[in-house]
């Protein structure tokens, strides 16, 4: 409006006035000039200052940043062309957030974060979640930052209770793997493509954005291992979901969120519960084929830590949980923690030893119940390892009968509060055993389930041991304030107790009839009515002072990646060779492997194009270390595996092992040499 204004029409002047004013016209023109090129100069510099200079000089900015004005692209030549306006790369809350798909949504955040989202720079990492949380590009302090997390259980691995549609659209269908076989068949409404569909628009860039606002800044991202691929005739969705994962990394890195990778699915299944891939059997390290599925799995894990080990994902990704809640009481402990060993020496060949390199390596403590915790003193020396662990109430058998809804205030839950800060504290108890001999540990899942009630939460078919009338517990629109207090009552009790942690999970999706059947387990619907607190930090001190040790925030530096990290004791290691001499007191010798000549997988990197739609180029490539050279599993010519999900009571196979009968001899995948 300001540079429109000297094309209005001059108004009319005294005329014995006109010889003064021709004098003062010279000085009059030229306070005009200087003006004009000091407002020309505000309109350019202003938005610049603040959509990026005051972002990056001050990492407490909330405010959002306005969008630069019209500009004219010339010079050099070029044709002048449609001015266009600068979108905004940052900002705080109340600012307009244009999401990857072109929709906007207003950013709500009143705890000081800010997203940052830049097409020429698409791997910056100045973002940050609240003001209490450092940014992407700062290094997270286990024993200081505290991690208000929260899981995205169902999006890429499925679990019936948390997307019960489509497990109600197929009946018969209990796990992914019987789903996907009988959505496979469905070719008249998407067949196996509408798991993609799924993929696109269960969790989307909005709920990033609402967890970051909801004072939380870590999400655990359950993934399978048909991300990658599949082999035989295992019937998932494969080579489909990585881009989804890689879109969710960066949609938390847009908004400041760390990201703790876990592998849900391994082949065999490593657990026979549903979230594994196929409910049944546990064919990983046990039975016929225990060592071949191992193979594959190690084999996974390895290909994820070279994408996540890049530059330009370590930060957004500082944890990978290799195996989701493994069943120690059935594979045993010395199996098991030789599996552990041997891919702890090949991620740390991948990666190097320190802080800084590569992921934390976490691991599920087996539901191992003692106190104090048989894990500490496992691996010590190991560099940057974690234990995760899943305290739940809903699995402990019981009726669960104790009254929930005392009415609102001090009182609030009854009995729940304080049984959640006695029960839990035994898990305190035994993680400071953990801090003090093995490291980092966190609690990866947990939730308001106080009873097994939920639909399919028991799995499809499945009976829960609730002593009262589930339905009471499937239809939140029906609970009163006081069960609504009673409810935040025991999670912020459940908070204050477990100090790092991972709700379970982030979103319930409606059944068929319209509603969240299972919302003790959906902490986006407990913000939305009214039983989880809008502020994690609110929860610190629930519990009133601890009985037990009280942990001072200090690890030693090996745990840490510091001095020391990498130098495992040879007495330890010597405990747990790989391969087992034995799974289950079966001698591993005569089992079926695979031979190591197959190609070598790499996962995907997104492309992305800057402003003026040229290509950016990056080292991301999908694997880190070059000296990563050796061939992947595949099988051997000649070899009649058996079913490696069905394979606990078959004959061995012969002229599966590598010996002279063999096409191709087999072989354990080394680990590289170090970059």
């Amino acid at each position: 409006m300001l540079l429109a204004s000297k094309y209005q029409p001059l108004p009319q002047e005294d005329p014995g006035a006109a010889d003064t004013k021709a004098k003062r016209r010279p000085l009059l023109l030229i306070f005009i000039a200087c003006f004009a090129l000091v407002v020309v100069a505000l309109a350019v510099m202003l938005p610049v200052y603040l959509t990026v200079i005051k972002p990056h000089s001050s990492s407490m900015a909330q405010q959002p940043a306005p969008a630069a004005g019209p500009t004219t692209a010339g010079g050099g030549g070029e044709s002048p062309t449609t001015p266009i306006s600068a979108e905004a790369i940052t900002g705080g809350d109340g600012s307009t957030v244009k999401a990857g798909d072109g929709s906007t949504f207003t950013y709500r955040n009143q705890f000081g974060g800010i997203w940052y989202a830049d097409s020429n720079d698409p791997y910056n990492n100045n973002a940050y979640p609240n003001s209490w949380t450092p940014p992407l590009n700062q290094s997270w302090n286990f024993g200081t930052n505290r991690i208000y997390g929260v899981n995205l259980g169902g999006w890429f691995v499925l679990e019936p209770f948390i997307t019960p549609v489509l497990y109600q659209k197929y009946p018969g269908a209990t796990d992914e793997w019987s789903l996907s076989t009988l959505m496979a068949a469905d070719t008249a409404n998407g067949g196996l493509n509408q798991l993609e569909d799924h993929y696109k628009t269960f969790i989307t860039e909005q709920d990033i954005a609402e967890i970051a606002g909801a004072g939380l800044n870590w999400v655990r991202l359950p993934i399978p291992f048909w991300a990658v691929d599949k082999w035989g005739n295992e019937p998932f969705l494969a080579k489909t979901s990585w881009k989804y994962i890689v879109q969710a990394l960066q949609w938390c890195r847009k908004y400041g969120i760390r990201v703790k990778f876990d592998l849900h699915t391994i082949p065999g299944s490593q657990n026979g519960y549903n979230h594994s891939g196929k409910g049944g059997q546990v064919n990983f390290l046990m039975g016929v084929m225990g060592m071949a599925n191992a193979q594959r799995a190690m084999n996974y894990i390895r290909i994820i830590t070279e994408f996540i080990s890049q530059p330009e994902w370590k930060d957004v990704v500082p944890v990978f949980g290799i195996m989701n809640e493994a069943l120690i009481s059935e594979i045993g402990v010395t199996e098991l923690r030789s599996f552990y060993v041997e891919v702890y020496d090949m991620i740390r060949g991948i990666t190097g030893v320190g802080e800084g390199k590569g992921p934390f390596i976490s691991i599920h403590d087996g539901f191992e119940g003692a106190d104090p915790s048989p894990w500490a003193g496992f691996m010590s020396g190991s560099d940057r390892m974690a234990l995760d662990m899943h305290p739940y109430f809903a699995f402990g058998g019981g009726p669960a009968l104790a009254p929930i809804d005392t009415g609102v205030g001090p009182n609030a839950g009854g009995t729940w509060p304080q049984t959640a800060c006695n029960v839990l504290a035994s898990y305190t108890n035994r993680r400071q055993a953990i801090r003090t001999g093995f490291g980092v540990t966190f609690a990866g899942e947990w939730s308001n389930g106080i009873n097994d009630c939920g639909l399919f939460l028991r799995s499809v078919g499945g009976t829960p041991t609730y002593g009262g009338n589930c339905s009471d517990w499937q239809d939140s629109t029906n609970w009163t304030a006081g069960t609504k207090a009673g409810i935040q009552a025991f999670a912020e009790a459940s908070m204050d107790s477990l100090r790092d942690w991972f709700f379970w999970t982030w979103k319930v999706a409606n059944s068929t009839a319209g509603i969240v059947e299972s919302p003790l387990w959906s902490y986006q619907l407990g913000l939305q009515q009214g039983w989880m607190p809008t502020d994690p930090r609110t929860a610190i001190g629930k519990c009133g002072p601890s009985s037990g040790p009280v942990f001072d925030g200090t690890y030693d530096s090996w745990m840490t990646g510091g001095a020391g990290a990498g130098t495992i004791a040879a007495a330890q290691t010597a405990q747990y060779p790989y391969p087992p001499a034995n799974l289950q007191s079966t001698p591993v010798g005569p089992l079926p492997v695979y031979t190591s000549t197959g190609s070598i997988a790499t996962l995907p990197a997104p492309t992305f194009t800057d402003t003026k739609g040229k290509p950016i180029s990056s080292g991301d490539d999908g694997w880190f270390n070059p000296n990563d050279s050796q061939s992947g599993p595949t099988p051997i010519p000649g070899c009649n595996y058996p079913d490696p999900w069905n394979a606990l009571a078959v004959p061995v196979p012969t002229g599966c092992t590598g010996g002279v009968d063999a096409a191709l001899p087999a072989a354990i995948t080394p680990p590289p040499s170090r970059r």
